[in-house]
This record gives structure tokens, C-alpha cells and sequence, in this order.
């Protein structure tokens, strides 16, 4: 690759469930969990969100997929301990299966009740989690570039992660159900075209403007350029309960932007797919996840789930050599193809037990499953 393999740093943000052990609910003590949390990790490793029973974690900036690896494994470590010296559990899932986001308490603060006040109803449904991967990339102009090329790649990265099947009791028949709830948001989805980093930063702007978006930070596009990092961030996956999964996308999402940024440098064509197209394609793997056939944008038809994901992994496959990931993340990749991503274990283990409780104890044990065997 024309650019320094060191640019592509990798940071993770995962958003946790705190859950009572007892009811198997979302816990309501979740202000303790993070006050403990944060005195172990610290105050920019662990932060709050919107309710009281989220709690998010921060990695550190890294540069190998081990240091990733070992960065979530400490903070979920970290996190997980915590909560049990309060009594609660951590399962990682972008929902829970059947709390009520009417029964979870709004984290005090300012910004907070900013954001209830400004998007009321679609804000108290947001009992929603995600998990974020940052890749380093300094040159602005760049990264939209990379944002052009990579979009068509992000509906295979969410049937991969997809893990919120139920909501509010019910089998929604979604794989990724948080992608509806976090869809109704105005500025939530596919990213578009952009001509420049001036076309980019007009739009960001008009947005504001408008009242689309409360501030430039607040454009929640599922691959964007942040206003405070030097990065790329992708926004499209699921909390995945595994590390491998978090490890898996993490890897593929560095590949994914030094295979864009190289492949803009050397000004080859690129699916201009319509919006509309993209849309469609983030539906399919929000409702199938990897359960039936995704679609190839670029071919703007549909094709099995598996051969969408290969294709992705041949798309990729030369900067993961250059960085020494192709074979760690194939092999998850295909492991995940075999057993299933979340929401099909979740389904699993309801059909074995009939309970939901069932489904949260399965979430917390995978949660912290390579915490203990480490």
C-alpha cells in the first residue's frame, strides 16, 4: 500500500447492557456500576450514555489486531467486575429482550436532557447499543474518498454482527432490530456521495442549519468522518457478545478503509450506488442477517449471504496480508458463517429453553466467556 500501514491505528467503542441478576432485566443501579468502573479503568475508558443501565467503553489507540484484542478483553474484564461488586451483570447486545425503554431512567446531565428534549418519543425508544470501530486517517479529503468506496461494503459488516433479534418480548423477525430503531433518527443510515471534503463539510453544515442534527458531531451516519478524531468511523455493526466477533470486524473495518484509500489513489472506478439501493441493502441485513440473501450492490441484485461475505473478504483480502490479519480474520469469519452470528444463537437458545431469561444468560456468558479463560 501507498500509505504507512501505521496510519490505520484501530479503537473500539463498546456499549454495554448492565443487567440484575435476579429479574434478568436492564438493572437500574447502573449510575454505581460506572462510578466503580470508572474508578478501575478510568473517567476516558469508561463513560456514560443515555440510560443508566448502558455503560460504554473506550479502547486505547491501537495498532495490531492483538492490541485490540487485548484492549477489549481488558475493558470488558474491567467492566464486568465492577458491575459484580454491584451486584449486576454485563451481556453484550444491541438489545435487550424484553425490558421496556419506558422502565429504564434517563443518566442525569445536561446533554441528556437536551437530546430527550430535541427528539423526544424516537430518543426514550433509543434503549439501543452499538459498537463503533475508529480507523486512524488523517487526511481529511481522504477519508471521503474512502467513505465513497467503502459504503457499498457496509450491509455485509452489519449481517456479520447482527444481535438484536428481540424487543420488548417479541421475536421481531429481525436480525438486527436496533438498525430500525436506530434508523428513525434523521440523519441514521448510509452515508451519500460526496465530490469533495467541501461538498462533505457543506452538508454537515446544512444539516445543522436546518435542524437535522443538533451539532456537527450528531450527523450519525453508519460510516462517518468524526469531527474530533482523525479517523474513519464505522457505525454499522452490532455489539457483538464475543471478542472474536468485535476482533472479526474490527479487522475486516481497517481492511476495508486501507483497501478504499488505496484503491481511490490509484483513481479506480467505484459503485456510484444510488441511496436507495444502499438502503435497501442495510434492510435486508437488518431483517436476515446471514440467514438468507443479502445484496450485491454492485451487481444490484440479490446473492446468498455467503457469497456476499466472500466477496468482501476478497475485496479486502490484500491489506489484511499487508498487516498481518488474513488469516485470524478469515478463519472468524468463517466460523461466524458456520455457527451463526448473535441473533441466530440468540434464537437458539430460546427454542431450547422458551425463556428469554434463558437468552440473557447466554449473552452474559459469551460476554465474558474469554474473560475468565484468559
Amino acid at each position: 500500500m501507498s500509505a504507512k500501514t501505521e496510519d490505520y491505528t484501530l479503537g473500539a467503542e463498546e456499549e454495554y447492557q448492565i443487567i440484575d441478576p435476579e429479574t434478568h432485566a436492564l438493572s437500574p443501579s447502573g449510575e454505581a456500576v460506572l462510578q466503580r468502573a470508572q474508578q478501575t479503568l478510568g473517567e476516558e475508558q469508561v463513560v456514560p450514555e443515555l440510560r443508566t443501565s448502558q455503560i460504554e467503553a473506550l479502547t486505547s489507540v491501537c495498532r495490531t489486531l492483538a492490541e485490540i484484542r487485548a484492549e477489549i478483553l481488558r475493558l470488558r474484564r474491567g467492566v464486568i467486575e465492577a458491575a459484580a461488586q454491584e451486584g449486576c451483570r454485563i451481556a453484550a447486545a444491541s438489545t435487550h429482550p424484553f425490558s421496556h425503554w419506558r422502565e429504564q431512567p434517563i443518566t442525569p446531565g445536561q446533554r441528556y436532557e437536551r437530546i430527550l428534549q430535541r427528539e423526544r418519543r424516537m430518543a426514550e425508544e433509543q434503549v439501543v447499543f452499538g459498537f463503533h470501530v475508529h480507523v486512524g486517517l488523517a487526511d481529511r479529503e481522504a477519508a471521503i474518498e474512502v467513505m465513497n468506496r467503502a459504503r457499498v461494503w457496509l450491509a455485509p459488516l452489519l449481517a456479520l454482527s447482527a444481535n438484536s433479534p428481540f424487543w420488548l418480548g417479541d421475536d421481531t423477525g429481525y436480525a438486527s432490530y436496533r438498525t430500525q430503531i436506530w434508523g428513525s433518527l434523521p440523519t441514521a443510515g448510509p452515508p451519500g456521495l460526496f465530490s469533495s471534503l467541501a461538498d462533505h463539510d457543506d452538508l454537515v453544515s446544512a444539516l445543522v442549519e436546518a435542524g437535522g442534527a443538533a451539532e456537527r458531531n450528531q450527523v450519525y451516519w453508519d460510516m462517518r468522518r468524526p469531527e474530533r478524531f482523525a479517523t474513519v468511523e464505522i457505525r454499522v455493526a452490532d455489539v457483538c457478545s464475543t471478542i472474536d466477533e468485535a476482533v472479526m470486524l474490527a479487522g475486516l473495518s481497517r481492511a476495508l478503509v486501507g483497501t478504499c484509500r488505496e484503491r481511490a489513489e490509484r483513481g479506480e472506478p467505484f459503485p456510484k450506488a444510488r441511496p436507495e439501493l444502499l438502503r435497501a441493502a442495510h434492510w435486508v441485513a437488518s431483517r436476515h442477517g446471514l440467514d438468507a440473501d443479502l445484496v450485491d450492490v454492485e451487481a444490484k441484485s440479490a446473492a446468498p449471504a455467503r457469497e456476499v461475505i466472500e466477496n468482501l473478504l476478497t475485496f479486502t483480502r490484500p491489506a489484511l496480508e499487508e498487516h498481518g490479519d488474513w488469516e485470524e480474520v478469515s478463519t472468524l469469519v468463517g466460523d461466524t458463517l458456520e455457527r451463526g452470528n448473535g441473533a441466530r444463537r440468540q434464537r437458539r437458545a430460546y427454542e431450547r429453553a422458551g425463556r428469554l431469561e434463558e437468552v440473557v444468560d447466554m449473552l452474559i456468558e459469551e460476554t465474558a466467556w474469554e474473560t475468565q479463560s484468559a
